[in-house]
């Protein structure tokens, strides 16, 4: 699996809080005041348009395009598995702990997902026991609000899928309990 590169992907902040640091890069000191939000455009190939991104401290494991659950207050991070419940970010790059990054929570971006469980576009995402990991929400009975398939998975690339992002959320819904 292979994120795309800088010439397919590439959010630049178009606000102006930091002097236009790049929002794919790695921090390996605190470079933002945690949880500060930012707005970037994709001036790359793929043309995903304005994203809105979320400064949080990184984790062990993570890898671009990995989903995160973020508590604000707490200012933690943690990997998203079947259990997680909260807001949730994808890593715009390998943000390990100890560091530090941009994460996206509101535009197209690429998601590292399961080949077995993207399938058609516009299909409802969902947790795995794989943590970063996502797949359609019919595969496993617990929907991430917020979080929509644009393409199969691999599209852009291998491993991962255009996913749309408007603030996503893992409340524990489940359809037993929705309606």
């Amino acid at each position: 699996m292979a994120y795309p590169t800088l010439a397919q992907l590439n959010f630049v902040m178009v606000d102006n809080l930091s002097g236009q640091r790049p929002l794919m890069g790695i921090d390996t000191v605190q470079q933002e005041p945690l949880g500060r939000k930012v707005r970037g455009l994709d001036i790359g190939s793929l043309s995903y348009g304005e994203g809105e991104f979320i400064y949080l401290a990184g984790v062990a494991s993570n890898a671009a395009g990995s989903a995160v659950v973020f508590d604000e207050v707490a200012k933690t991070v943690t990997l998203t598995v079947l259990a997680s419940r909260g807001p949730i970010a994808i890593a715009m790059a390998p943000i390990l702990a100890t560091q530090f990054g941009w994460y996206q929570i509101r535009g197209s971006t690429p998601v590292n997902t399961t080949a077995a469980g993207t399938g058609a576009a516009v299909a409802q995402l969902a947790a795995t026991a794989t943590p970063g990991q996502l797949t359609v929400g019919t595969a496993i009975p617990t929907y991430i609000l917020g979080a929509t398939c644009k393409t199969t998975q691999g599209t852009p690339t291998t491993g991962f899928t255009q996913v749309q992002l408007s603030y996503p959320c893992f409340g524990g819904f489940t359809p037993t309990s929705v309606g």
